[in-house]
């Protein structure tokens, strides 16, 4: 992170306002402060609306009398995560100041239920800051999942990538540097010279090169993004990024957090043939992948589920 961002946030975590909106202390700890990601990228809170009071207003107002048997504001949460009503949810926001690769960004963008304002490569130059996975992280490919990630690399091949990593994304900057006859500081390089337009050298960066963005979302959508994002089978650079954001919602909304992780982070979704199975194994009747009416994949993943062999 450069002075200019240093110098940012910490003026804004000198200032306070007096307010009669609801405020979290746990979440305001870490307002503006940048929490560091992979190897140049950060995540930063930089304004919330509403808790966990906001979201059982909604819903009381919502489902009015029905909603009266529910002693606690937590066991009405509960209810409303475990029954998917979504809505009292998403009347809580929260914006967030994102640093990371544009190849995480270009996965990230693909939920597109956010309000996203990204740094523009087409008015101001981008930094010399490119991510290099860390060499536990330097895996062959998946032979079973072709989304995934197999078996770390050898340490011959692990230096190769890494050198071949680091080689590329150096030299494609230095050519979008002497493109633009321009550095990151404002500095010309060469004033014999004219510079290309910055809208068009950009297209030679490395996908490894860091972005910006600020990020606005809904609570029930951040869920939904984390539910997927912070999953153990997610790519692991973006998962860094939804298990920081996950530490802020706990501070945020932590009776929200409580039935998230249960019922959605820690729960499972059972197929109705799933169900039928359980039943059947649980009145001690015998039942195969063949009497099941699934296929072997689910079968397998049920059984791993309930920790029976295949």
């Amino acid at each position: 992170m450069d002075e200019h961002h240093r110098a940012e946030i910490a003026a804004a975590r000198e200032t306070s306002h007096q307010t009669r909106r609801a405020t979290v202390p746990a979440l305001e700890d870490i307002l503006y402060q940048a929490v560091p990601a992979l190897d140049h990228g950060f995540v930063r809170v930089v304004d919330y609306m509403g808790d966990d009071a906001a979201i059982v207003q909604a819903a009381r107002v919502s489902y009015g009398k029905g909603t009266k048997r529910v002693s606690e504001d937590r066991g009405l949460i509960r209810y409303l995560m475990r029954h998917r009503h979504t809505t009292p949810f998403e009347m809580c926001e929260i914006k967030y100041h994102v640093k990371l690769p544009i190849f995480v960004a270009r996965q990230w963008i693909r939920h597109r239920t956010a309000n996203v304002n990204e740094y523009s490569a087409r008015y101001s130059v981008l930094e010399d800051e490119f991510y290099v996975p860390p060499r536990e992280h330097l895996s062959a490919q998946s032979a079973s999942n072709r989304q995934g990630r197999g078996e770390i690399l050898g340490t011959q091949d692990a230096d190769r990538v890494l050198d071949l990593l680091r080689a590329d994304a150096a030299q494609g900057y230095r050519h979008y540097e002497e493109m633009l006859n321009e550095r990151a500081d404002g500095s010309v390089i060469d004033p014999a010279h004219t510079g290309l337009a910055r809208e068009l050298a950009r297209i030679n960066l490395n996908l490894a090169v860091y972005t910006q963005w600020y990020w606005k979302i809904d609570l029930h959508n951040l869920l939904h993004f984390l539910s997927l994002r912070a999953d153990p089978h997610a790519q692991y650079e973006i998962r860094v990024y939804a298990e920081i954001m996950l530490d802020t919602v706990r501070r945020w909304v932590p009776a929200a957090f409580e039935a998230f992780d249960d019922y959605v982070s820690g729960g499972v979704g059972i197929s109705r043939q799933g169900m039928a199975v359980i039943r059947q194994l649980a009145a001690g009747q015998q039942v195969t992948q063949q009497s099941s009416n699934m296929s072997k994949r689910e079968w397998r993943e049920l059984m791993a589920l309930l920790q029976r062999p295949e």
